[in-house]
């Protein structure tokens, strides 16, 4: 029995790539040389991208800044304008703080002297005074303050009952202390003329507190 050669199977059509090698690295390279080219210019592109975002950024940001420097600027030129009026608010504190200053002692002495006048017998006549202010009021209850200490003169033609003058005179308003000094006389027994001066001190109920300080005081 005869032997047949063994049959070699193909799987498809065979191929052959004929194409020079030098042809296949030029190929290679070229795609490399465009893929370089495309990185380059897509960093450019990225580049220029970024460089206009901060160009923009930097422009809304100088926009900003320029408004709020223009803002800024109104608002000076309108302290500026407010600064007339704290000057004047400041100079009238201050005007109203020395007027406080020197005219808190404040008075009227015609019900003072009415007040001690209406005290008096009939026949007496209050024909001087000397007294001296207590001063600017401290705290907020006049009467424990001083607002006027000094003496009264009074005169008569006829001797008086000087205890309950005094009394009278003790019992005003404002009145916290009344005594008797010195007693003299003058005159003949046809034109006797009597003289009393008394001691007297009024707290400073008396004060108008017009002028007084809103800050402390009465």
């Amino acid at each position: 029995m005869a032997r047949t050669a063994p049959m070699l199977a193909y799987a498809g059509v065979p191929r052959v790539n004929l194409m020079p090698p030098v042809e296949i690295e030029r190929r290679r390279r070229s795609s490399l040389a465009r893929g370089w080219v495309w990185g380059v210019v897509a960093a450019v592109v990225a580049t220029v991208l970024i460089i206009l975002g901060a160009f923009a950024l930097k422009l809304v940001a100088d926009q900003q800044l320029a408004a709020a420097q223009a803002q800024t600027n109104a608002l000076l030129v309108e302290l500026s304008g407010l600064s007339e009026v704290s000057g004047a608010i400041a100079t009238e504190e201050e005007l109203t703080n020395f007027r406080s200053d020197a005219m808190g002692a404040d008075f009227a002495w015609s019900p003072i002297i009415g007040a001690i006048e209406g005290a008096l017998p009939g026949d007496v006549r209050l024909v001087g005074f000397e007294v001296v202010s207590g001063g600017n009021p401290q705290s907020a209850d006049p009467a424990t303050e001083i607002g006027l200490v000094g003496t009264l003169t009074l005169e008569s033609p006829n001797p008086i009952d000087l205890p309950a003058t005094i009394r009278q005179i003790r019992g005003l308003a404002g009145v916290t202390f009344v005594d008797g000094r010195a007693l003299s006389a003058g005159g003949d027994a046809a034109s006797a003329t009597y003289s009393y001066e008394l001691g007297v001190t009024l707290d400073q109920s008396i004060y108008s507190g017009q002028f007084a300080s809103t800050e402390g005081g009465q």
